[in-house]
C-alpha cells in the first residue's frame, strides 16, 4: 500500500457538530463559559500586533508553566493544544516500522497522528468496565514499541488510572519506551486515587505529562497545550515542533489564565457539580452512565445509539455518538443540560423494545 493510500484510509477527525440557531452543542467537551474577563483584557492588548510572528520559543509562557508546576523552563514544551504536543511525541520517537500503543476506545486523534507520523498504531481494548487494560497494554509491548499513550481521565469514557496500577505498569515498560500520560481533563478529576502525570514524570525519566489550556481554562479556540518531561525529551519535542504554531494571543491568554486560577476554580466547580446532577438525572431515567472524572459523561447505549441520537437531534441537542457503542455527552451550562435531560427523557419514553430503553443504570 502506498503512503497516499495509507493516508486516504484514515477516518477524518470528526469535530463535534451542532446545527440550528438554538442548538445545544454538547459534542466537543468545550468549556460552556466564555473566557475570563481578565484573560480577554490581556489578549485585547495584542490584537494590533498579529502582523508579526509569535515567539517561537514561547519562553515566557514556558517559564510561567515551569514555575506553576515546580520544574525548569527547559522541561516544558508547548504546542497548538495537547494533541499537537502528542504529535510532536510521535514524530520525535517513532517512524516507519515502529509501534505506538494506546487504549481503545480512547482519544480518536491517537491513531491518526500515529499513522501520519509513519508508525503503526496498536489499539488495546478497554476492560469491560471501560478502563485501560494495563496488563494487556504491557503484554502488547514489543521490540518495535516506541511510545505508549495513556489518557486519564479517558476520552470518551471519563475513567481514570490509579497511581498503584500505573506504577506496576511502568515497572514492565522498557526504559527506552516513552510513556505519555495525557491529562487534558485533569482539572475536573475528583478521584483522590488517580495517578498524577507530573509525579510519575518526577519518578520515571521516560514519562511525559501532557496538559492543555483548551478545557478548564476555556482557550479551545486559541490552541495551546504543553508537556512536562525530562530536559532531553523536551528538547526533542521543540526540535520537531511546527514553527510558530502557538500564536502570541494564545501565549498571552495562557499567561493570564495561570495568573487567575482562583477564578478558574469557581467555574470548574460549577461544571463538576453539573456533571453530578446530569449523571444522577440520567440514571434516574434508567440510562447506563459510567462514573466520569472529566467534563463529560459516557452512556453505553450500544445498538440503540443511532435512535437516541436521532431523538436528541430532533430536539436541537447534539452529543458525540459512536454508532453501536455509545454517547459522550459534554457538560454544558445548567440551561443546556436541562434541555439535554429533557431530550433524553423523551428518548427514553420512545424506546419501544430497545434493551437500553429498558435497562437500569450501571
Amino acid at each position: 500500500m502506498s503512503r497516499r493510500d495509507v493516508v486516504r484510509s484514515l477516518p477524518p477527525y470528526k469535530q463535534g457538530a451542532a446545527e440550528g440557531p438554538d442548538a445545544v452543542k454538547l459534542s466537543s467537551n468545550e468549556n460552556p463559559y466564555p473566557p475570563l474577563p481578565s484573560v480577554v483584557a490581556e489578549i485585547e492588548k495584542e490584537l494590533g500586533s498579529y502582523n508579526r510572528y509569535p515567539s517561537m520559543g514561547a519562553v515566557e509562557i514556558r517559564t510561567a508553566i515551569a514555575e506553576r508546576f515546580g520544574v525548569t523552563t527547559d522541561q516544558v514544551a508547548v504546542g497548538a493544544g495537547s494533541v499537537e504536543v502528542a504529535t510532536q511525541l510521535v514524530h520525535a520517537t517513532a517512524g516507519l516500522g515502529d509501534e505506538v500503543i494506546f487504549a481503545w476506545r480512547s482519544f480518536e486523534a491517537y491513531p491518526i497522528i500515529t499513522v501520519v507520523g509513519g508508525a503503526t498504531p496498536v489499539r488495546v481494548l478497554l476492560t469491560a468496565d471501560l478502563h485501560h487494560d494495563l496488563d494487556a497494554m504491557a503484554a502488547a509491548i514489543t521490540d518495535r514499541t516506541r511510545l505508549i499513550l495513556l489518557c486519564t481521565p479517558n476520552n470518551p469514557t471519563g475513567t481514570t488510572l490509579h497511581t498503584d496500577e500505573v506504577e506496576r505498569f511502568l515497572a514492565r515498560v522498557p526504559e527506552d519506551v516513552i510513556v505519555a500520560i495525557d491529562e487534558a481533563y485533569i482539572h475536573f478529576n475528583r478521584d483522590a486515587e488517580s495517578v498524577s502525570g507530573l509525579e510519575m514524570m518526577r519518578r520515571h525519566p521516560n514519562v511525559v505529562n501532557l496538559q492543555t489550556f483548551s478545557k478548564a481554562y476555556g482557550l479551545a479556540g486559541l490552541r495551546i497545550g504543553f508537556s512536562i518531561s525530562s530536559v532531553e525529551i523536551a528538547e526533542d519535542l521543540r526540535r520537531v515542533a511546527t514553527p510558530f504554531a502557538v500564536s502570541d494571543l494564545a501565549q498571552k491568554a495562557a499567561l493570564a489564565s495561570l495568573a487567575h486560577e482562583d477564578e478558574l476554580e469557581e467555574r470548574v466547580a460549577k461544571i463538576v457539580a453539573e456533571r453530578s446532577r446530569v449523571t444522577a438525572e440520567l440514571r434516574s431515567q434508567g440510562w447506563p452512565v459510567t462514573d466520569s472524572q472529566a467534563n463529560f459523561v459516557w452512556l453505553s447505549t450500544g445498538d440503540d445509539t443511532a435512535r437516541i441520537d436521532e431523538v436528541l437531534r430532533s430536539h436541537g441537542v447534539f452529543a458525540r455518538c459512536w454508532q453501536s457503542e455509545g454517547i459522550r455527552l459534554s457538560i454544558g451550562s445548567p440551561e443546556e443540560n436541562d434541555r439535554c435531560l429533557a431530550a433524553f427523557a423523551l428518548a427514553r419514553v420512545g424506546g419501544g423494545n430497545s434493551p437500553f430503553a429498558r435497562a437500569g443504570a450501571r
